[in-house]
């Protein structure tokens, strides 16, 4: 696990969002623009996890259960949003024939 508040600079989402695709990592955030990024400029991850409204205190239980049950969906490159009570999953994109 690496935790990106600990780098002496911040390089920037898509740096960061690059990082965790090369390291192949899933990228826990609680930032909505890591999702703009792979949907709306398609680049390219290896799964991410966006928490929203969840305590500090919940976060770390909630990804677990996240990652144990969708851990391949996330590899495959989807996009798990994940609120109190509810859990969207987007699929990764296939290309098109």
């Amino acid at each position: 696990m690496l935790w990106t508040g600990e780098w002496e600079l911040d390089p920037g989402d898509e740096e960061i969002l690059e990082f965790a695709n090369k390291q192949g990592r899933i990228l826990i955030t609680l930032d909505k623009d890591f999702g703009e990024l792979a949907i709306v400029r398609r680049k390219r991850h290896c799964g991410i996890i966006r928490l929203v409204d969840f305590s500090a205190r919940e976060q770390a239980a909630v990804c677990l259960k996240i990652l144990e049950r969708y851990e391949t969906t996330l590899f495959e490159g989807a996009l798990i949003t994940a609120e109190p009570g509810r859990i969207r999953i987007r699929p990764a994109e296939r290309p098109s024939h």
